[in-house]
């Protein structure tokens, strides 16, 4: 009797194995399936009302410019979870249907030059220029800007002095041309690579003012502790745009994502929260130098 029933049940513990088997590829399948998440942003609109075809499928995989507080609030990749453009961009994310943004680095200089790949989406403050339109597409603008100067605080500037002023800028912005065009210095302006490289060079005194987007410096100062201000700036009436390669199929419904986003009031939500307390002071204000 004993035999018989070790022997019934031998034959049928393989059967209740086959029956547990789906009840755990279903759990683990549960586990393994992430939300969507968009960070520390609020999103709205109607999702998926409109379609992107994206380089990973399921997520926006955006181009930032760092360090940039208040548009991408992190100082790597990984850390990011909110900021203007970033919140831009999870908003873009959601309306398309997708589940996350991805924040990758990529060469400014080759995102401009239309060299770089892996990327749907280049949000890096970047101005809209007929040049750079030559070789990568524009979305619509979203923002409009000008150029901050930014010193070691007490320093004293004029717009004759700065001709005279070791000036620091960042490559492959429209600065430079600017400055050559227009300022016409006596020294040729140090270019930078980076933001972090170009305001480390203004601390350590290798040069005497900074000059970019009047936005970035107004946030670089406020956090300084008191070591910059921003003293002025050049009305250059820039419009920044999101920048897609050539061979990109969604500059269309990236075009029709931020008319909505202009229209719904997004863009100024998203300014008031993030861009107004980090400024620490009202660019309009800011004395106009005339070159």
């Amino acid at each position: 009797m004993k035999q018989h029933e070790k022997k019934r049940a031998g034959r049928q513990m393989p059967r209740m194995c086959l029956l547990l088997i789906p009840l755990l590829l279903g759990g683990f399948s549960v586990g393994a399936s992430a939300a969507p998440d968009y960070g520390k942003c609020e999103v709205t609109g109607s999702r998926g009302s409109v379609k992107l075809e994206t380089v990973v499928p399921g997520a926006l995989s955006v181009r930032p410019v760092l360090p940039s507080p208040g548009w991408w609030n992190g100082d790597s990749p990984d850390t990011i979870r909110d900021g203007f453009e970033y919140c831009m961009a999870a908003n873009m994310a959601y309306r398309a249907g997708l589940d996350r943004v991805i924040v990758v680095n990529r060469s400014f200089a080759q995102v401009i030059a239309g060299q770089a790949k892996g990327f749907d989406i280049a949000l890096s403050e970047i101005t809209i220029t007929d040049e750079r339109k030559k070789v990568v597409n524009f979305t619509e603008p979203y923002f409009s800007s000008d150029q901050g100067i930014l010193v070691k605080s007490g320093t004293k500037v004029d717009k004759d002095s700065i001709k005279k002023m070791r000036l620091g800028v960042k490559q492959g912005t429209t600065i430079l041309q600017y400055i050559m065009d227009n300022v016409k210095p006596t020294e040729h302006p140090k270019v930078y690579t980076d933001t972090a490289a170009m305001y480390a060079a203004l601390a350590a005194g290798q040069v005497d003012a900074v000059l970019y987007d009047t936005p970035n410096v107004l946030v670089i100062a406020k956090q300084s502790n008191g070591l910059f201000q921003v003293v002025g700036r050049y009305d250059t009436s820039e419009r920044w745009g999101g920048v897609v390669n050539k061979d990109s199929p969604n500059i269309a419904e990236f075009n029709k994502l931020i008319a909505e986003m202009k229209k719904d009031g997004t863009f100024d939500r998203l300014a008031s929260k993030y861009l107004a307390p980090s400024l620490g002071a009202d660019p309009t204000k800011l004395p106009i130098f005339t070159p």
